[in-house]
């Protein structure tokens, strides 16, 4: 089954399950971009994530996922959110983010983003963005972090980065990767200092040993020595 078709029957199972409509059934209210805000943004509990850990697993590549019972025990003791982005006129949901929240020196990470599949395309992750944004404006600053897994997209890097600097995210020095990928760290600056590339490496190492064994850390992630 390739790619097309997966998000084909994921998503008429989703709705079945959900009872919810697609975007496009309700295009007059939910083709938004810009304008007058209609989402609204609210935290999930360990119900929601077994219903969107099928989503991540799409949306990301498998090298790079935490694993999910880490993901719960993270929701547990209040260090991960997952964020759910709805439409408050019908409650369908339109977005997802998992979000480290907890003793990252005053930051937070955003591991994930992602717009639900059958809602792309109207502009709906510029308003999630917005809402994350405003969520946490009394961090320090938001870290985000992006792969470079091969993707049916040659181009997605540079529009990620493109996304986030429009919101104020600047890339930083990254000292590590991910399964011998590259990972890249963009960081929006709310209180914190300017300078916060030592802070976000050692934020890095700080987040990973909270989620994964010994073993799969290693595995999993190179960190060079900063020089």
């Amino acid at each position: 089954m390739n790619i097309s078709s997966k998000w084909a029957a994921m998503t008429s199972l989703w709705r079945r399950t959900e009872h919810t409509p697609s975007c496009a059934e309700h295009s007059p209210w939910i083709n938004i971009v810009g304008g007058t805000t209609m989402l609204n943004i609210k935290k999930g509990g360990h119900r929601d994530l077994e219903r969107y850990f099928t989503l991540i697993e799409m949306d990301f590549d498998s090298e790079e996922l935490l694993p999910k019972i880490a993901i719960h025990k993270g929701m547990m003791n209040g260090s991960l959110e997952l964020l759910i982005a709805y439409d408050e006129d019908s409650g369908m949901d339109a977005g997802y983010a998992l979000v480290a929240t907890k003793n990252l020196y005053g930051y937070v990470l955003l591991k994930y983003l992602a717009v639900m599949p059958w809602c792309r395309g109207q502009g709906l992750g510029i308003q999630i963005m917005r809402l994350i944004n405003k969520r946490y404006a009394d961090k320090q600053g938001i870290i985000a972090e992006l792969t470079e897994f091969e993707d049916p997209d040659p181009d997605r890097l540079r529009k990620l980065r493109k996304f986030f600097n429009r919101f104020g995210y600047e890339e930083i020095e990254s000292n590590y990767t991910i399964s011998g990928v590259k990972a890249n760290l963009l960081v929006k600056q709310i209180k914190g200092k300017t300078d916060i590339t030592p802070v976000a490496q050692r934020i890095i190492p700080d987040f990973y040993s909270r989620f994964l064994t010994v073993f799969t850390m290693e595995k999993m992630l190179d960190i060079k020595p900063v020089k």
